[in-house]
């Protein structure tokens, strides 16, 4: 299914009177069943359902908006899905950091493992228009940090599936207050509360779930259909199921069945090892083009495509303009201290602390001056495998209340220098580095 983010909700209720004409919201990536409606309150819940299913850190630029590109970023998160051996890929003279416009962007899901995805479409900007930008308003360019992000918070829960939840025996457990604040209530005067639950997907697929109210301890729990789903997409213990009931902006509509609110529901897929799933999209792009093409649109002032998946790469190789200059304009010493937000599925999100400590471009020969992971640290946590020991200027918040640390006096850090050689001798690099 694919959702545009230059389609605006509110314009299309005022054009249609609030209704829509029907049809379906899918494209070649996946089809939905015929109940699926393309009115601007399905739109809205499934762009919400996107964003869940994405992950709450996740914020993206929409039409209009000027933001950095870092080929470098984009090579790295191709080449690690690539089936491919990794190999050298020549770098075509492109400079590190390329600003540029966003023509286009869409939500993206597919069809045959429930990855989301965006595609955006990007157009190189002159050195006369980098120098004209600081002229212009923020609003007027969509310069400000952010992007788009959900406007209304659904009511939802997410949780990691446990090897009794995906057992073909068993059922899913359901937390009470989540099934309270999601479901529609049980009579619980009945002996066994029960009822049958309609989600549907990504794709605008119906699934039907029996919820029932039992057991001792008493808990809710989802069985008939609930196996079938299990199989159907390929879940595994670790993976995580989200459900969503969006009321927010039409809180006064009704379903066809009479419920306030439509329930639906996604999945958020453990990072592991392959297991029989379809590759993700990004495997499907050839990351030995993917420079010559950015070469090519810089050359002949054509707009270029990128392909993104959220739960597949930590950080983003698309920053926002504003975002970007705040980043490199503030001094960033070593032995800063600093924290950063990583998503996790059971809750909001998880704060990670550590220290700068060298500054170095990740690779100066094929990209001298790169702010892409310049910043090498060390964490806190220990045995953090799913953290780099170099990040961006901008995945840091070194505005937190931590006690500074003295490189010199830590004596797990004393061989940590910044080679002699390096082009990056701080954080504060100067704007011209972003021209083409």
């Amino acid at each position: 299914m694919e959702i545009d983010l230059n389609h605006v909700v509110s314009s299309e209720l005022e054009k249609n009177g609030g209704g829509g004409n029907g049809g379906c919201l899918s494209s070649s990536n996946s089809s939905c069943s015929s109940n699926s409606s393309t009115s601007p309150a399905s739109s809205s819940i499934y762009k919400e359902l996107w964003y869940a299913c994405a992950g709450p850190l996740t914020s993206l630029p929409k039409k209009g908006n000027v933001v950095v590109y870092f080929p470098q970023g984009h090579l790295e998160q191709s080449a690690s899905h690539s089936p491919f051996p990794p190999m050298e890929v020549t770098s075509f003279d492109l400079h590190p950091q390329i600003l540029c416009k966003v023509m286009g962007a869409q939500l993206l899901a597919n069809k045959d493992n429930d990855e989301v995805y965006t595609k955006l479409a990007l157009l190189p900007l002159l050195e006369l228009e980098v120098i004209n930008l600081k002229g212009k308003e923020h609003e007027e360019l969509g310069l400000d940090e952010g992007g788009v992000t959900p406007n209304k918070t659904p009511h939802m829960f997410c949780k990691t599936l446990t090897a009794s939840d995906t057992s073909t025996h068993g059922g899913f457990s359901v937390p009470r207050r989540a099934a309270e604040d999601c479901f529609p209530p049980l009579d619980y005067k009945q002996q066994r509360p029960s009822q049958e639950l309609v989600a549907r997907d990504l794709h605008g697929v119906e699934w039907k779930f029996r919820h029932i109210y039992r057991g001792q301890p008493r808990r809710h729990l989802l069985t008939t259909g609930w196996s079938i789903f299990v199989s159907q997409k390929n879940l595994v213990s670790g993976d995580a199921v989200l459900f969503l009931r969006y009321v927010g902006l039409f809180e006064s509509l009704k379903d066809r069945r009479g419920e306030s609110g439509e329930l639906r529901l996604g999945i958020r897929r453990a990072v592991r090892p392959r297991n029989g799933l379809p590759d993700s999209i990004l495997a499907n792009q050839n990351y030995r083009n993917i420079l010559s093409i950015v070469a090519n649109a810089v050359s002949t002032k054509s707009s270029f495509h990128v392909s993104y998946s959220p739960r597949a790469s930590h950080a983003d190789f698309v920053v926002p303009y504003q975002k970007y200059i705040t980043s490199i304009t503030n001094q960033i010493p070593i032995g800063t201290r600093f924290k950063t937000k990583f998503d996790v599925d059971d809750s909001s999100e998880r704060r990670c602390s550590g220290v700068v400590t060298g500054i170095r471009a990740l690779d100066p020969y094929r990209w001298p001056n790169s702010k892409w992971r310049c910043l090498t640290v060390r964490w806190d946590e220990d045995g953090s495998s799913d953290h780099h020991e170099q990040v961006s200027p901008w995945e840091i918040d070194p505005s937190v209340s931590l006690p500074p640390l003295s490189i010199q006096s830590s004596p797990r850090l004393k061989k940590l220098r910044t080679p002699p050689n390096n082009p990056i001798s701080g954080t504060n690099f100067p704007l011209n580095s972003c021209f083409l």
